[in-house]
């Protein structure tokens, strides 16, 4: 019976690593929404820039040496505030990667101690045995999804 669980809770596992963003837990859905709202954010920056850029390039003759180092300077803050923004996209893909990993060293301790249960058995029983075999055919079956 308590094979049957640790398998259970081991393929719940892997379906909520396999399935759609918004199956994920809420840290790493929270992550991904952050980095996405980052990434918009920057993106729209850059917009901003490159229209920026334009009109300082058709008006550079017009423009006296201090609003030419004006625009450089606000269009050098705004580069400056897309890589904040790249920064943190950085560091929040760190530490959604650290938390899947650590799912995943989950995962695979609870493999481990279910395959190690199984082969502790020394005597099973004629119902428990087929039992046991399932479980066996499943884990190999679901081994094989594991990503180290």
């Amino acid at each position: 019976m308590a094979n049957t669980m640790y398998l259970e809770h081991y393929l719940d596992n892997l379906c909520v690593i396999f399935t759609g963003l918004e199956n994920l837990p809420g840290e790493l859905q929270r992550n991904f929404t952050l980095m996405r709202d980052l990434d918009s954010r920057a993106q729209d920056i850059l917009k901003e820039i490159d229209r920026m850029a334009e009109d300082y390039l058709d008006r550079v003759q017009q423009l006296t040496v201090e609003k030419r180092t004006e625009q450089i300077e606000k269009i050098q803050k705004m580069f400056n505030k897309t890589k904040e923004y790249g920064d943190d996209k950085v560091q929040l893909a760190i530490q959604t990667y650290e938390l899947v990993d650590k799912h995943i060293r989950k995962l695979d301790a609870d493999l481990a101690r279910f395959e190690a249960e199984l082969k502790d058995k020394s005597a099973p029983s004629q119902s428990s045995d087929s039992d046991s075999q399932k479980s066996i055919e499943l884990v190999s079956k679901y081994s094989r999804l594991s990503i180290t």
